[in-house]
């Protein structure tokens, strides 16, 4: 192999692992406990404690008011405005009354205003927990109980007696045990869980959602208001059939108001709103101006009682009275409310973090559970179901100039005002307006489903984890689908972790280099050595494996290799030597832990070897594999070297070649007349005959209608192409490879001094 860059040559002598930990002064780092928590405790600093508790003290206290205070005015005003009709529109989708949104984007924002560390995340409502959190009100509420648990149903009072719950009571009750969730995770630092879900998995349970959402929100569309709400399994498909059995009793008005808004909608996101970027800084408040002009047309029309619209309804006026919510209905609702913490907690931090990386600012996961569940925690006593992070809305708070998170204070100062004064304006507006809001703003959950050819290429397996969760929550539900994905993802990291990458090595001819020999097809085997590569883990739970993939490598298996021996014994006769191994090389460069187990499963691998007369040796292990290597005594099966550890694989084969009956060279003639554009070529060559002869025979098969002709012709193709490109024919070979020849020096090793 010819090289026209620079050459590397190192003369040194062959060293084993103690002696160059001699030679370079090798010793254990030591950790001792008191020293370890004295330096904690000197490193605790009261200032820095509590900035880092409440990082409102950290950033305020640089904020740059000259720079930044503009742009967190114009994005506080453009968010509020967002959050009027999203608000109001994602509280329907979420089954409660369209005031309990406005609430969400005040009382839990201004508790993460004091503790979040993401300066972009525009926290509130969205539209998949609130789905999420509506399926857990429908179940558990009676719409007809007021918020005091009493009602009037067909004359008869009904009290909390009979333990029936408000939609309003089961949505704090939710939020409350989703803050508990939460809160705990801080106690335990378990913010890095939601790593555990996989891209592909939100991908897909987000895609699939969105497309529950959009189906809930048909209803309203249409102004099918006696649509039957379904539950249990196919309920998305037992929906579109009773959407289809009613299509009689849609509500044309309402279809109407529907089609305009939503045209209206798309024409803004997709002409207007690119050309006014370009202008002005500030977007269009379309959703805004879409719930002015629906509610003036309702007013003027009187749409409700003329038309038959369904309107929003009473909204009532000033803040909410605070409330603890029914803990009696927590054990019922805890699994649905750590669903719902799972969810919120990913989509939050995945936005959080990537406003963070393009904006420089780092953001800390257990602190986010905090503020996130201190916020819930307020917000259940304040009718409010769980928040996250909304992506049109933090994209806008970052678009329009936001810096930090003085824009979600500045918003809920308009949002008070809304509360106050101005909340009973939106009553007569149509809640189809609000319907269309919500499906217009799915198209970016729907986009998603692009991402699946983009996983189908890069990783099959995250390919497979995507399509299982869409169509488990298309055809049971949102938990299912994401209990299924979340138990593939941990399914997937326990056989990284049990069935790590291994693979044969062999010398790339010329270097010092051992590659992959299934990817490396110029590579050299030595006669008499196997290397072994073997990376990840080695514990008790990759053991087995471990130890099977190493016979496969060495291509012998001590016990049987004991019995023929044993056998060649018994018989008295003389036979040829039965094996070939003589050294077996167990690269440990990319190990990165090894428990007692592991250790256990190398000894084993060490006795059965020397029990055949082949020595195993270690190559490249770090040092915490070495120590505990040491702990098992396992260095010190050195006698008649059976066993030894090596810096590199390079010197534990000079070592080998240099003591042992491993032949000091070999022949490599076989590999100098590769050409792998020949092969290439024929490879070609064989798909077009055998394709050529495939298409032939099915139309002549076809056009007689005997398929045994289209056999017969397929397989005289299989016999031209074999002719044709199996035999080296000398138009293969006409670019063989100029390899370098091999070139070996051992260094003898340097006696000690005495």
């Amino acid at each position: 192999m010819s090289t026209t860059g620079p050459e590397l040559m190192v003369r040194r002598p062959v060293y084993q692992q103690d002696e160059l930990n001699h030679l370079c002064k090798y010793v254990k780092p030591k950790r001792i406990l008191s020293n370890e928590m004295s330096k904690q405790c000197k490193n605790i600093k009261p200032v820095a404690f509590l900035k880092k508790t409440i990082p409102l003290i950290d950033w305020f206290s640089s904020y740059d008011w000259k720079n930044n205070i503009l742009g967190d005015i114009v994005a506080g005003i453009t968010v509020a405005v967002m959050h009027i009709p999203q608000g109001m529109a994602y509280a329907i989708l979420g089954n409660v009354p369209p005031i309990i949104g406005i609430y969400m984007a005040f009382f839990p924002v201004l508790v993460y205003f004091f503790l979040g560390t993401s300066r972009h995340n525009s926290m509130g409502t969205f539209a998949l927990v609130c789905m999420m959190t509506g399926k857990v009100i429908t179940t558990y509420s009676n719409p007809a109980v007021l918020t005091n648990n009493t009602s009037v149903e067909n004359g008869t009072l009904i009290s909390d007696v009979n333990h029936q719950y408000s939609p309003v009571e089961v949505a704090t009750v939710v939020t409350f045990t989703v803050a508990i969730i939460q809160l705990g995770m801080y106690v335990l630092r378990l913010g890095i869980i939601s790593s555990l879900l996989a891209d592909s998995l939100v991908s897909g349970f987000t895609t699939s959602a969105a497309i529950h959402v959009f189906t809930s929100q048909i209803r309203d569309l249409f102004g099918l208001s006696d649509l039957p709400r379904r539950k249990g399994a196919f309920k998305l498909i037992l929906t579109y059939v009773d959407i289809f059995n009613s299509i009689n009793n849609i509500n044309i008005t309402a279809v109407i108001l529907s089609c305009i808004t939503i045209l209206a909608l798309i024409f803004n996101n997709e002409v207007l709103k690119p050309r006014v970027s370009k202008l002005c800084p500030f977007p269009i408040p379309i959703e805004m101006f879409a719930v002015v002009i629906g509610t003036l047309i309702s007013m003027q029309m009187n749409l409700a009682d003329t038309y038959n619209v369904i309107t929003v309804g009473d909204i009532p006026v000033g803040l909410p009275v605070p409330s603890v919510p029914p803990l009696s209905l927590v054990p019922d609702v805890l699994v649905d409310s750590f669903v719902i913490t799972m969810v919120a907690y990913t989509i939050s931090m995945s936005m959080a973090l990537i406003f963070a990386q393009k904006e420089g600012y780092e953001v800390d996961s257990n602190q986010e559970l905090i503020a996130q569940g201190l916020g819930n925690l307020v917000g259940s006593f304040f009718s409010c179901m769980p928040i996250t992070a909304s992506l049109s809305r933090s994209l806008i708070q970052q678009t329009v100039g936001g810096h930090t998170q003085l824009a979600s204070l500045i918003s809920c100062g308009i949002l008070m005002c809304v509360l106050l004064w101005i909340g009973p304006f939106f009553e007569p507006l149509p809640r189809c307006v609000l319907a269309s809001i919500i499906v217009v703003a799915l198209k970016g959950m729907l986009i998603k489903v692009s991402e699946f050819i983009k996983f189908w290429r890069l990783d099959k397996m995250d390919a497979g984890i995507w399509i299982v969760t869409f169509i488990i929550v298309i055809l049971f539900d949102v938990e299912y689908g994401l209990l299924v994905g979340i138990l593939l993802c941990i399914g997937r990291l326990l056989i990284l972790a049990t069935r790590p990458y291994t693979c044969k090595l062999a010398l790339a001819p010329g270097t010092e280099l051992y590659l992959d020999t299934k990817r490396y097809k110029g590579t050299v085997e030595i006669p008499g050595i196997k290397i072994f590569h073997y990376s990840g883990s080695l514990n008790f739970a990759s053991k087995q494996y471990f130890r099977e993939e190493v016979y496969k490598v060495a291509e012998l298996v001590p016990r049987k290799e004991f019995k023929k021996q044993l056998q060649v014994t018994y018989n008295s006769t003389i036979v040829e030597e039965i094996k070939k191994l003589r050294i077996l090389v167990l690269d440990f460069t990319a190990l990165s832990h090894i428990d007692l187990a592991g250790a256990n499963a190398v000894r084993n691998i060490v006795d059965e070897y020397r029990g055949v007369e082949v020595s195993v040796y270690i190559a490249g292990c770090s040092g915490p594999v070495y120590e505990t290597l040491r702990k098992f005594n396992l260095v010190e099966h050195n006698k008649n070297h059976f066993f030894a550890i090596f810096p590199t694989v390079a010197d534990a084969v000079h070592f080998a070649r240099s003591h042992s009956e491993v032949p000091s060279t070999w022949n490599t003639c076989t590999h100098d007349e590769n050409d792998y554009d020949g092969q290439a070529r024929a490879e070609r060559l064989s798909r077009v005959i055998i394709t050529l002869f495939g298409v032939v025979g099915f139309v002549w098969g076809y056009a007689i209608q005997q398929f045994s002709q289209t056999i017969y012709i397929l397989s005289a193709g299989f016999v031209m192409a074999a002719l044709i490109t199996v035999p080296p024919w000398p138009m293969y070979r006409r670019k063989p490879l100029d390899w370098q020849k091999p070139q070996f020096e051992v260094v003898p090793k340097l006696k000690k001094k005495k």
